[in-house]
């Protein structure tokens, strides 16, 4: 019988390499998604929250928080590190420019540092993460340095 592993796991450490890249699925962030999202962490700035007036506005249009656009990015991740991410440690990042609702945000994934820890069942593995728009355009990229599983 062959290898037998679980649906839904994601990748060890072993599994990776530095230069390896790939893609997470799209997702397009709707109106309810603003809303629920500034209810959620308090972001109250008339910028997120007052559709009224936007000529007056830094940023014309449904303009969404850097900070939702980090956390889903960060919720497409999740299925490459199911079950084998053990600890997010740091990350450096950059809003590159505007996301909007109604836009659709990917993100597109390299590996750029690995190294072994003390312990031999775990490595330390960063990132680079480019969130792009339908457009292709870059609006976020960051840098997380993650504590992952190995296989032992």
């Amino acid at each position: 019988m062959g290898t037998h592993r679980r649906l839904g796991d994601g990748w060890y450490w072993d599994d990776l390499k530095v230069g390896d890249t790939f893609e997470t699925v799209r997702r397009t962030i709707t109106e309810a998604d603003l809303v629920a999202f500034c209810n959620l962490a308090w972001f109250t700035e008339e910028l997120f929250t007052n559709v009224h007036n936007r000529e007056k506005m830094a940023i014309q249009g449904r303009v969404v928080p850097g900070a939702l656009v980090y956390s889903f990015a960060e919720g497409l991740i999740v299925p490459s590190i199911q079950h084998t991410g053990l600890a997010f440690l740091e990350t450096g990042m950059s809003v590159k420019g505007p996301t909007f609702v109604g836009d659709t945000i990917g993100v597109e994934v390299e590996v750029t540092e690995m190294r072994a820890t003390s312990k031999p069942d775990r490595g330390l593995i960063r990132t680079r993460n480019l969130v792009r728009n339908q457009h292709g355009t870059v609006t976020l990229e960051y840098t997380p340095l993650r504590m992952q599983s190995r296989r032992v």
